[in-house]
């Protein structure tokens, strides 16, 4: 046999070892198992990505507050989560809707209350003096409606804290506030992290 001969005989392909073989197989059940669990994982973000959504939409809708009528209490920027509740009581904080925008204030009285506001901003509700410790100042503000006022059936009286600044139930233009308005209750702040916490 010539060197030429020798170049071009068939290569034997050597059997893998029985090592090999094993080590092949566990590969091959590494990559499968990863898959399911990559799959499962993608799987459960999106159903929880999915249940954030529907819970942020109909039970605890995330809002950011615009605007300085609510401070000291909330602040321009700050992120809150509210909660959807029926009949929010006097002392509350509310988010509603008006013109298509969100408001954020506090509710003073009830369907049937009677509200009243002297020159220096203090406020009554069914003829006694209403305690506001969340006031830094107090104000008589922009009112446009006859004092004293009765609230209405089924609608909330509600004033934001920055009463020098703040547009709310004294105007007519905004009135009082039906609970078909209501977004829901303001009950935690989540931003700024420093801040966050519980909302009185």
């Amino acid at each position: 046999m010539n060197k030429r001969e020798r170049t071009t005989a068939p290569k034997v392909e050597k059997t893998p070892s029985l090592a090999q073989l094993e080590a092949e197989l566990q590969r091959e059940r590494y990559r499968s198992r990863y898959g399911r669990v990559l799959r499962s994982t993608v799987c459960a973000l999106v159903v929880v990505a999915a249940a954030a959504v529907l819970v942020a939409t109909l039970w605890m809708p995330v809002l950011q507050i615009y605007g300085s009528s609510m401070t000291p209490s909330l602040r321009d920027g700050e992120i809150v989560l509210s909660v959807k509740d029926v009949g929010p009581e006097t002392g509350e904080i509310i988010a509603f809707y008006y013109n298509n925008k969100v408001l954020v204030k506090r509710v003073i009285g009830g369907p049937g209350d009677w509200i009243d506001i002297d020159e220096d901003g203090n406020v009554s509700l069914n003829g006694q003096p209403l305690e506001e410790p969340y006031l830094e100042e107090k104000a008589y503000g922009e009112v446009t409606i006859d004092l004293p006022y009765q609230v209405p059936e089924d609608k909330v009286f509600v004033l934001g804290d920055h009463r020098s600044v703040s547009v709310d139930s004294r105007n007519a233009a905004i009135g009082c506030v039906a609970e078909d308005q209501i977004v829901g209750k303001i009950v935690f702040r989540v931003w700024p992290l420093g801040a966050f916490g519980g909302i009185n």
